[in-house]
Parts: C-alpha cells; sequence; structure tokens
C-alpha cells in the first residue's frame, strides 16, 4: 500500500510547482516558443516533474484552444497533477511577475512620457517593435498555415486563401473582424471535416452565438474594458502576438483609448518585460484607467485560458482527436495570422515616420533572422539606445 501511494505521489510539492513558475514569469525572456522550451527543458529534462507526454498533451491543448500559449501550457502543467488549485496557483504564479513589471511601467510612462528622453526612447523603440512583429508574423505562418514552397501552398490552398483574405480586410478596415475568423472555421470544418450535427443538427452551433454582439458599448468604463479583453482572450490561439490585431483594432480604432504611438509603446513594453506577450494587456488597461483598469484587463484576458484549460483537460486526450475541432481550429488561426500580418503593415505604415525608423526596423528584422541566439528585449534596448543617439546627438 506504500509502495502504491509513492509511485502516485508527485515527485514535487505544488509549493516547489508555484515557485518554479514564479521565477519563470520573473526570468522568463524570449515569447511563447522559449517559454514552453523552458518549460521542456527544465520539467520534463532535467527535473522530470512530469512525463513527455503529459507534456505534449498540455502542449496540443493549448495551440487546441484559445489563449496564449504559454500560459495555458503552465495552467495545464499544474492541473496534471494538483487540479484546479494547481492551475490556479501556477497561472497566477507565471503572470503576475510580468503584470507587476507593466504597472509600474505604465506609472513611469504617464509620468515621463512627455519628456524628450522618453520620447527619443520611444522613436527607437516602436520602430524595432515593427521589425520583430514582422519576423513573429512570419514564423507564424510557416508554422500555422505550410512553408513558402508551391507544393506545401496547393495542399493547403484554402487556408492561404483565409490569410490572405485576414491580410487584405485588416489593412483596408483598420480593425480585426471577428465574424471573418469565426467564418473561417467554420467553413474549412465543414469541407475538411464535418462535424455530426450537420447531418443531425440538435443544437445551434457555439461559434454562432459566441461571435454575436460583441461591438454594442460605448464609453471607458471597467465593464468595457472587461468586455473588449475577455472577446479578446477568448479569440487568442498560439503566439501570443495574435492578439495585436484584435488590441488594435479595439483600443486604437474603435474607441480611441491609446493613439497609434502609445499602442506600439505597449507592445514594446511586453517585449522587454518576462513572461506572457499578452500581459501588454495590463499596461493598456492602466493607460486607460489606472490600476482598476490593468488589473481588470489582465484577469478579463487570462480568464478564458484558465477556464478552457481546466473544462477541456479532463476530457482531453477525446477532444484532441475530432477531425471537426482541429479544422475549425485550423481556419480560424489562418484567418488570425492574416490580420496579424495586415495589423503589421498598418501599424507600420504610422510607426515608420522617417528613413532612421526604417533602419531600425530593418536591423531588427535582419538580426533576428541572422543572429539566432539574439533575443528580443536586447533588440529594444538597442533600439532605444539608437532613438536617444538619434535625437540627442
Amino acid at each position: 500500500m506504500k509502495e502504491q501511494l509513492q509511485k502516485t505521489r508527485p515527485p514535487y510539492s505544488l509549493a516547489q510547482l508555484t515557485k518554479y513558475f514564479l521565477k519563470l514569469g520573473t526570468w522568463g525572456f524570449g515569447g511563447p516558443v522559449a517559454l514552453v522550451g523552458y518549460m521542456q527543458r527544465d520539467l520534463v529534462e532535467q527535473k522530470s516533474w512530469i512525463t513527455e507526454d503529459e507534456y505534449k498533451e498540455g502542449l496540443a491543448l493549448a495551440q487546441l484552444a484559445p489563449g496564449p500559449l504559454a500560459a495555458q501550457l503552465g495552467i495545464y502543467i499544474g492541473y496534471v497533477h494538483y487540479r484546479l488549485l494547481g492551475a490556479t496557483l501556477t497561472g497566477l504564479a507565471f503572470v503576475l511577475p510580468s503584470f507587476i513589471m507593466v504597472v509600474l511601467l505604465g506609472m513611469a510612462y504617464q509620468l515621463y512620457g512627455g519628456l524628450p528622453w522618453m520620447q527619443a526612447v520611444f522613436y527607437g523603440v516602436g520602430a524595432a517593435v515593427i521589425g520583430i512583429i514582422a519576423i513573429s508574423a512570419y514564423k507564424l505562418t510557416i508554422k500555422s498555415i505550410s512553408k513558402f514552397e508551391l507544393n506545401a501552398i496547393k495542399s493547403k490552398w484554402l487556408l492561404w486563401v483565409f490569410y490572405v483574405t485576414g491580410i487584405v480586410i485588416t489593412i483596408i478596415t483598420e480593425r480585426e473582424e471577428m465574424l471573418l475568423f469565426v467564418a473561417c472555421g467554420i467553413l474549412y470544418m465543414l469541407i475538411k471535416a464535418p462535424p455530426q450535427w450537420i447531418k443531425k443538427p440538435a443544437t445551434l452551433p457555439a461559434g454562432i452565438l459566441i461571435s454575436t454582439g460583441f461591438w454594442t458599448y460605448d464609453g471607458k468604463t471597467l465593464y468595457e474594458i472587461g468586455w473588449f479583453f475577455l472577446k479578446a482572450g477568448a479569440f487568442v490561439f498560439g503566439s501570443g502576438l495574435a492578439i495585436v490585431p484584435f488590441l488594435y483594432g479595439g483600443v486604437v480604432k474603435e474607441f480611441g483609448w491609446l493613439t497609434e504611438t502609445q499602442f506600439v509603446d505597449a507592445v514594446a513594453v511586453a517585449m522587454i518585460t518576462p513572461g506572457p506577450v499578452v500581459i501588454t494587456v495590463g499596461f493598456i488597461g492602466y493607460l486607460v484607467a489606472g490600476f482598476p483598469g490593468a488589473c481588470v484587463a489582465a484577469l478579463a484576458t487570462f480568464l478564458p485560458c484558465y477556464l478552457f484549460t481546466v473544462a477541456l483537460a479532463p476530457s482531453f486526450k477525446k477532444i484532441a482527436k475530432n477531425a471537426s475541432v482541429k479544422a475549425f481550429v485550423e481556419g480560424i488561426t489562418a484567418a488570425v495570422i492574416g490580420a496579424l500580418v495586415g495589423s503589421v503593415v498598418v501599424i507600420a505604415m504610422r510607426s515608420i515616420k522617417d528613413i532612421p525608423t526604417a533602419l531600425i526596423a530593418i536591423a531588427s528584422m535582419l538580426a533576428l533572422i541572422y543572429i539566432k541566439k539574439l533575443q528580443e528585449p536586447y533588440i529594444i534596448g538597442i533600439g532605444a539606445i539608437v532613438g536617444l543617439l538619434i535625437k540627442f546627438i
């Protein structure tokens, strides 16, 4: 009996796991791909706290369901042996350090944002961010749709149609179109793997219910902030940068909470802080409505990620094999990544103000391509220094 208990008991305590994610949230730079890599290296290979299969299941769930990739994987790992309490504590520990950092940066930004030296810093930083997002969009494209090869494009031609449509509509409308994303997901599902309810419709598809009544509120209330960021969090698949077109369309174009420059600065803040990139919502929330706005924005964005993970984890093995669900997610993902590319174009048209900013953006892209070990925070720091040099020398 004692031997059975030892076999079933996790090789780590909940306190140890929480401490690990607190450290990862404090020092984990490099974006979602790097963060999930750290978890695999530390928790599977070095510590052997979870098995390779458990890690792969969590990674698959994080890619399948909406929510920022790294945060969702962390929540799932917490759920593996410690269920609801583990998922809650690991999620909070992972997000809290970067949330505190972006709130502090938001305070500094409001205090000093109008000063020449701060403007010079973000002059260079904003241009560097454009280059970083452009490369990230490229990597997402070849990872989630296909490589830029003729045979690969032919085999995934419909996803490429969704992708290009997302680019064009985002550039034209300068906002995210959630109905387009849902429509692409449903269409791809119907073509590739029609579900059983098509043959015997018993209930109204959930996607149709979710996609209605999104843009019906006015004013800068906490309720409005919460509702907007809740929707954004529910439609983020894979990389945290996929949330950029959603935020840009609402925060800048729809509600006018931030200017174009402030929005790019907000993305830059997320790049220079550890933890999930999506934590930029805390910075935006702070600029809009102070600390309460930061709390509401962050909570609303990460809540769908948490709920989806906890709800799907017990039966995920069965859900993951559902071809219809996979096809729906693939269709949405293609359109969302297209929207990300379109948002890069829209933001770049306003952020690349002159030759120096264009050169900084290009240099950032080339650095990420040719210097493999160079991480985004270093590029942001170099961009800040270059901005200061240009403005004051």
